[in-house]
């Protein structure tokens, strides 16, 4: 089953679209991460799926109910924490928990309790006192202990210090199986701070969804691709299906993307160089991304 499906789902203002044609399942159970640039529409869909916003065109189903009759008790089911967020700052953290304890019949409140701990929060300081990182974890903890199917995170790394990302990071990896919700949803234009939370990836620019997969069959077709021959080598024309971003470095060296490895592929290559040194490496999700941003700004769609 999956936690959310879209279906040619767009959202515009006026006459800008900020979602375009958007079709997209994310199974339950999965960490998936919605990367892109700033101003790619990340927030703008997580906000269509929570229904802050109504969709313009298609729909959008959200824990099999339609996100535009999401109930009071279909939220006690997700949790969603938002950079820049509202917080009641005169509360502490302590108080924060107080009041949301009686909103949520599946209230935990050891699960509360532990988290807490493992979080470093200090319980007894307002809100106002602590630091950002502070602030979301407090936010975080307050969806937590209910127990949420779904929780939603929507830039939750933005003007935190890199260690303070990495405490938050890690926080999330360490929240142990039976206390974690079953689907994660995170956006971030911050790519390589969810590489390592992430198994299920899609790549939103400009409002089009680039790419959905699994993020281990993403990285494994994915490679750069380096020939230096032993004499004038020149790059196949027409291009290579599969081969994109191909360039003459020198006279001797073609440097590619591979963006269909696997196979028989590596055997192609050493083919259609013999006797070349090739040198074959693996991407980062940002340099996927990178190269997929640019394919899709080169049919003048950013």
């Amino acid at each position: 089953m999956n936690a959310i499906e879209c279906e040619n789902l767009g959202r515009s203002f006026g006459r800008l679209p900020a979602v375009q044609g958007l079709n997209l399942s994310v199974p339950e159970g999965s960490f998936f991460a919605l990367l892109g640039p700033n101003g790619a529409g990340k927030s703008t869909l997580l906000k269509v799926l929570l229904n802050l916003l109504r969709p313009s065109t298609g729909s959008a189903r959200v824990l099999g109910r339609q996100s535009t009759s999401l109930s009071a008790g279909d939220f006690q089911r997700i949790g969603y924490v938002a950079d820049g967020q509202d917080l009641p700052d005169w509360m502490t953290t302590s108080q924060l928990l107080s009041f949301c304890r009686p909103l949520y019949p599946s209230w935990d409140q050891s699960l509360a309790t532990r988290l807490a701990a493992q979080f470093d929060l200090p319980v007894d300081r307002a809100l106002s006192k602590l630091s950002r990182g502070m602030r979301m974890k407090a936010a975080l903890l307050s969806c937590l202990a209910y127990r949420p199917e779904l929780m939603v995170l929507d830039e939750p790394f933005g003007g935190l210090d890199p260690l303070v990302r990495d405490d938050f990071i890690q926080g999330l990896l360490e929240i142990p199986g039976d206390d974690r919700p079953r689907t994660f949803i995170v956006s971030s234009h911050d790519i390589d701070e969810v590489e390592r939370l992430a198994d299920d990836v899609g790549f939103l620019a400009a409002g089009n969804l680039l790419v959905h997969e699994p993020a281990d069959a993403l990285r494994r077709r994915f490679r750069s691709i380096e020939i230096v021959g032993p004499s004038t080598i020149k790059p196949p024309s027409p291009p290579t299906e599969g081969w994109t971003e191909v360039k003459q470095a020198s006279e001797n060296v073609v440097r590619f993307v591979c963006t269909s490895f696997g196979g028989e592929e590596e055997g192609r290559i050493r083919a259609r160089f013999p006797g070349a040194t090739i040198s074959i490496q693996a991407m980062t999700l940002r340099e996927i991304f990178l190269v997929l941003a640019r394919a899709e700004r080169g049919k003048g769609a950013l």
